[in-house]
């Protein structure tokens, strides 16, 4: 059987095939990040009431645009660091830190406030 590329010079074959890896190098890029925005992650456990009533005070003081979760464990090792688990919601309060830090952002988690690293939270 002849194949479809069979015809090509060896340079044009290869190019062919790259392209065709190319493209599905970025089909699959475009399903993993459909597949994530539609898939909760694993680390959104359902809220205990506790953290509900929680949620539920920070929205009525920060308002719902400024909520975030925490994708992963946070253990504060600075003064004014907090430490969270994965998993908790806080209220955004400053996108940066008293030196002007923006990696690290002021939030509050519903009692204790402090720096928390920005990397670490997602818009909730």
């Amino acid at each position: 059987p002849q194949l479809p590329h069979g015809h090509m010079a060896l340079p044009s074959f290869w190019k062919a095939v790259e392209d065709a890896l190319q493209q599905s190098g970025a089909q699959l890029r475009s399903f993993c990040q459909a597949f994530e925005t539609v898939m909760p992650s694993p680390g959104t456990q359902p809220l205990t009431p506790a953290e509900e009533r929680k949620v539920l005070s920070l929205v009525s003081k920060h308002g719902p645009d400024k909520l975030y979760q925490v994708t992963s464990n946070i253990s504060g090792s600075k003064d004014l660091d907090l430490t969270l688990l994965r998993g908790q919601i806080v209220a955004l309060l400053q996108g940066a830190d008293t030196k002007g830090n923006t990696s690290r952002w002021l939030v509050d988690a519903g009692g204790p406030r402090g720096f928390v690293p920005a990397a670490k939270l997602r818009p909730y």
